[in-house]
């Protein structure tokens, strides 16, 4: 291969990284997705009647921590890695002096998820009621999910070297148990369940909400149609405090607790 040879190469290579970071910034990896005949199934959930969801009121968390270590504790997650983490943000008040927000944070659960068409061995797929879970048997690790999240909800684990993220904690709801984290949550803050039974806890909820214009949802512009909601109101805007979750390429980690950075904007 001759230097202009090389050189082209080098031009297309800083194209295609410049191209994913603008859609990264502005919708999401298109770049990494693959072809749609390679994910069009994966995509399609169950048809189970169900339509998981959930309902953040980060108006009442306090920062226990409890649905991490309950998270924790029920996947397996070592330590330094996150499934679920809680957000920090400090703001002024307007009677003056400073308050902090907390709101937990997980996977979206998208409806168009952009893992799943990141995926290039077909772990990443739909589960019941529409979650996005991870074939472990099929799982090899190649990261193409993490890069494509726009949430940062997904880390490689560095012993399986596989991808890790929340799945809802289906093996409990298989069962009629809520996810772990939402069973432990001892300010109410975390809402789960059916969208498609109007009777459910978070289907009144997220109703609720609606009617009060006080639900909002992460990053609208990815397009992803995600299925968490954020209850917010003008001291707890969600604009605040979104430029603290991570985006792609990223993942929860436990610099977001330093002292140091309680003051950051981002």
């Amino acid at each position: 291969m001759d230097r202009r040879s090389v050189l082209e190469l080098g031009a297309a290579g800083a194209l295609l990284a410049a191209t994913g970071q603008a859609q990264g910034k502005q919708g999401v990896r298109h770049d990494l997705f693959q072809p749609e005949e390679h994910y069009r199934e994966r995509m399609r959930a169950p048809a189970d009647g169900k339509r998981y969801g959930w309902v953040v009121d980060a108006r009442r968390c306090f920062g226990c921590h409890g649905c991490e270590v309950a998270c924790k504790a029920e996947n397996d997650v070592p330590l330094g890695k996150y499934i679920r983490q809680t957000i920090y943000h400090d703001y002024e008040k307007p009677q003056g002096g400073m308050a902090r927000l907390m709101v937990p944070m997980a996977c979206q659960h998208c409806e168009d998820a952009p893992c799943i068409k990141a995926c290039p061995c077909g772990a990443l797929h739909k589960g019941a009621g529409g979650s996005v879970q991870i074939d472990y048997d099929v799982c090899s690790g190649y990261a193409a999910c993490k890069d494509a999240c726009p949430y940062g909800a997904i880390y490689i684990d560095p012993v399986a070297n596989q991808a890790v993220k929340c799945h809802n904690c289906t093996h409990r709801i298989d069962v009629g148990l809520e996810p772990a984290c939402a069973a432990t949550c001892p300010s109410e803050a975390l809402y789960f369940g059916d969208l498609n039974d109007p009777e459910s806890r978070v289907s009144k909820l997220k109703a609720k909400l609606e009617r009060e214009g006080a639900l909002a949802q992460l990053r609208p512009e990815k397009e992803t149609k995600p299925r968490m909601w954020f209850a917010s109101d003008k001291h707890r805007n969600i604009a605040q405090w979104e430029p603290k979750v991570p985006g792609e390429g990223q993942s929860y980690g436990p610099d977001s607790y330093s002292v140091y950075r309680w003051k950051e904007p981002r």
